[in-house]
């Protein structure tokens, strides 16, 4: 369920990966933050699926945030 629930996320930050609209730096970089160390638990945990649509989740928002600063 928490592989479902982190893939559902990716594909619902496609469209702002592909917008010109993007979240604020602060909440993009947080978010990422936050969702590395929930991948690395996941691992500890050995929820290998969990962790790794974890960090590809993170690395989305990550992505967000380097587009953020990019448009500045």
């Amino acid at each position: 369920m928490l592989s479902i629930g982190q893939f559902v996320f990716a594909l619902a930050l496609l469209p702002s990966v592909f917008s010109k609209d993007k979240p604020a730096l602060s909440t993009s970089l947080t978010t990422g933050i936050v969702l590395a160390i929930f991948a690395f638990t996941y691992s500890t945990l050995k929820l290998w699926s969990a962790a790794a649509f974890a960090a590809l989740v993170g690395v989305i928002w990550f992505i967000l945030a380097v587009q953020k600063m990019v448009k500045k």
